[in-house]
């Protein structure tokens, strides 16, 4: 039993005497210092701590900072969209101030027409066209109850537009020189600028052209020459501007020129007017002008 014992601890020995070294060295760099007075041992565990840290840092770094770069990016992309949104609402409102101050810019041009005039001046603006005939009338925003009646003459900054035809308490339909049946019952006598010949304008049906009879062959009549109202209507006042000539079929001493008139009132976008609180005593006559 006794042999038995010793050869055991003949075997264990050589383990006693490994874990009797490794504990004195433990002890040793326990208790060794260095230079800087810091134990051995715990430089040494820091510097193995540091080298598992070094990339576990580097991970959470670069993850943070892929994180913190989302949400910087679906920042900037939000105040993006905001500054988008700021930027068109700023467009809008330029647009708007351009519109304003064009028609600020036509309706001070109206004004000036009205200083001239010494009539009433009742301003308007354009709500409507007939679809089926866009040329033919347009409908305003000023009715009876301002005191519009039928016949009454509207015009603009560059001349004549045409005449009341019907009236509605709050609006009225204006129909426009070019208008084909703008001779019935209303048709203009305009006075050549040059010579003061009269003749009667009627609409051609098309936008931009009236179309003047009776004026007497002998007179001398030019392309460029501007054409007036006479006042011998009774619907329109003297010297309102009706338009110029584009083009004359000559007469003769027997037959009368055959005058084409291109109104200087832009009839096709016209959009603010001035309507002339004007009631002329009506002229009677049998389609002959009086010279």
């Amino acid at each position: 039993m006794t042999e038995r014992s010793q050869k055991e601890i003949w075997r264990l020995s050589p383990w006693l005497t490994l874990i009797l070294l490794m504990a004195n060295f433990v002890l040793m760099a326990w208790d060794a210092r260095t230079e800087s007075n810091q134990r051995v041992l715990r430089v040494w565990a820091q510097t193995v701590a540091v080298f598992f840290q070094s990339p576990v840092n580097f991970l959470v770094t670069t993850v943070t900072e892929y994180f913190q770069s989302y949400v910087e990016l679906r920042g900037a992309a939000s105040e993006n969209e905001r500054l988008k949104q700021r930027i068109h609402e700023l467009e809008i409102k330029l647009q708007n101030a351009e519109q304003l101050a064009a028609e600020n810019e036509r309706l001070r041009s109206l004004l000036g027409l009205k200083e001239s005039y010494k009539g009433t001046v009742l301003m308007a603006s354009v709500i409507g066209r007939d679809p089926s005939k866009w040329f033919g009338s347009v409908i305003i925003n000023r009715g009876s109850l301002d005191g519009v009646k039928v016949n009454m003459p509207v015009i603009t900054t560059g001349g004549v537009v045409g005449r009341v035809i019907t009236v509605a308490p709050l609006t009225s339909q204006v129909m426009l020189l070019t208008d084909e049946k703008s001779g019935a019952g209303g048709a203009i006598i305009g006075e050549l600028g040059n010579s003061t010949a009269l003749g009667v304008l009627r609409g051609t049906g098309k936008k931009d052209l009236l179309e003047m009879r009776y004026v007497p062959g002998t007179v001398e009549v030019e392309t460029g020459e501007s054409v007036y109202t006479s006042g011998q209507d009774g619907i329109y006042p003297a010297g309102l501007k009706i338009g110029e000539i584009v083009e004359i079929k000559k007469g003769s001493t027997t037959t009368p020129h055959v005058i084409y008139v291109k109104p200087t009132a832009d009839l096709s976008s016209v959009k603010e007017v001035a309507v002339l609180l004007y009631e002329g005593q009506k002229v009677e006559r049998d389609d002959k002008i009086k010279r």
